[in-house]
């Protein structure tokens, strides 16, 4: 399903819910407020029989003797009242007036549970388990709904102390009848609102998705052009404005990365021309080496493999730069005073220029690639080590998690320290030296790898300081 099919019905269910709830909520309410009045006036009906402050002396029952009788006609109709309608053609009494109409219909329950109805009356209440037990405690107050003879009937039971229960009935016809014209018109109100639900979810959908789809053909515009300088407008601060807003980040960032790529290639492609070209020209000096000497032949081989070393370096860190500074997946707790001592054991080891290392590391555990974290302090080592003067002291500590190398060579001039971790920079005292100017530009990739930094200072005292943080 579409986005804007998933708002449409998000918006439709939500309108059909709520129609739907506020019929249930007007048909309780208009059910409690009918059902409220009959029993009311069953309360009404009651209570001079019950004896309540007010309604006047209890009667008993025509000829009976008996306290708390149902006043009035045979049944219970209201004493001097209008002449009730006689009953149809059948026989049958007139509709509604079956348990006294209005009016109501009273019977005595005696403490044994023996009924006592009005004169003449044909049909007696049901007497439940609960109402017999308010006859026989006289107290307390019951309302149930029973049928009686197809007829539903709303009675109220009520105690009368020594003399049992009295009990009062109304029949609900007219209250179900309003029910249910009631519960048609709901229904049809909420089929209706369904309906309109529907239409106007669809409406919404369509409206509120206008930005969205503004939003989709410009971003499609965007990618089918290329145009990474281009950005998105940012109107407002709704939730599309912030999506605007993060769209232009990742443009920033994809824009910067196209660039230092593309960076990389040239200065890559620029550092590359000269030892391909040396190659090139000594390879074609072999062509003649039946002319020349042996001893400039040896010296032509030798300077075709230090070429080559070093072209083959070159392009190793190449590779190394272009894979970005996002840390790899295959990541491992690394011990990195141990990678530290090694290395620098290694360097010292190879005797190059008589330089000594001396190394103060404290045990440091990180979390990074293996290989990436030696390949950067193998750079550092050999960038102090290239600087070193003969028989020059190196200097290696590693506390809180911070590695520090410092030489004892010339340090760093102060126009070349903003430079010092940049891609193929060399400073001009650099320059007759061995390598590609990418070594230190390794080594702070790395350190970013990992959320880390790189920094180059000039030591107190003179020489170089380089600090990394993995």
């Amino acid at each position: 399903m579409s986005l804007r099919g998933r708002v449409g019905a998000a918006a439709g269910i939500a309108v059909a819910v709520t129609v739907i709830a506020a019929a249930i909520a007007v048909y309780v309410a208009v059910r409690s407020n009918l059902r409220g009045e009959i029993d009311q006036a069953l309360a009404a009906r009651l209570a001079p029989l019950a004896g309540d402050p007010g309604a006047g002396p209890r009667r008993g029952p025509q000829g009976s003797g008996r306290p708390g009788g149902p006043p009035g006609g045979p049944l219970g109709g209201r004493p001097g009242g209008p002449p009730r309608r006689g009953p149809d053609r059948f026989g049958r009494p007139p509709r509604g007036e079956r348990f006294g109409g209005a009016g109501g219909y009273v019977q005595f329950v005696a403490v044994d549970g023996v009924v006592q109805g009005p004169p003449g009356a044909t049909v007696a209440l049901p007497v439940s388990e609960r109402a017999r037990e308010i006859a026989r405690t006289g107290a307390g107050a019951l309302y149930e709904d029973v049928d009686v003879q197809n007829t539903h009937v709303r009675v109220l039971t009520r105690g009368l102390g020594p003399d049992g229960a009295v009990q009062a009935a109304r029949p609900l016809a007219e209250v179900d009848s309003v029910l249910g014209r009631v519960l048609t018109a709901l229904a049809a109100i909420g089929i209706a609102g369904i309906v309109l639900a529907a239409a106007l979810g669809v409406v919404v959908a369509r409206l509120a998705l206008v930005p969205v789809a503004r939003f989709t053909r410009r971003t499609e515009a965007i990618a089918a052009r290329m145009g990474l300088s281009e950005r998105m407008d940012v109107v407002g601060h709704d939730e599309l404005a912030r999506l605007a807003q993060s769209f232009n980040a990742t443009l920033d960032a994809l824009e910067r990365s196209v660039e230092s790529q593309r960076q990389l290639v040239a200065d890559a492609s620029h550092e590359l021309r000269t030892p391909m070209a040396s190659l090139r020209a000594n390879v074609q000096v072999l062509e003649h080496a039946d002319r020349l000497p042996r001893e400039e032949l040896d010296a032509l081989r030798a300077d075709i493999v230090s070429e080559i070393d070093e072209l083959t370096a070159l392009v190793a860190d190449i590779v190394e730069l272009a894979r970005g500074a996002k840390p790899d997946e295959a990541l491992d707790d690394i011990r990195l005073d141990e990678v530290v001592r090694a290395l620098a054991e290694r360097a010292e080891r190879r005797g190059l220029g008589g330089v000594r290392f001396s190394t103060q590391l404290e045990p440091t555990l990180i979390r990074a690639e293996p290989e990436r974290v030696a390949r950067a302090v193998s750079n550092l080592l050999d960038n102090a080590r290239k600087f070193s003067p003969p028989e020059g002291l190196v200097e290696v500590s590693l506390a809180d998690g911070v590695l520090s190398v410092r030489d004892h060579g010339p340090g760093f001039s102060e126009e070349d320290l903003p430079h010092v971790f940049d891609r193929f920079y060399r400073a001009a005292s650099a320059r007759a030296t061995t390598g590609s100017g990418l070594g230190l530009a390794i080594v702070r990739q790395a350190a970013e790898a990992t959320g880390g930094w790189a920094r180059a200072a000039n030591a107190p005292g003179g020489g170089a300081l380089l600090q990394v943080k993995f």
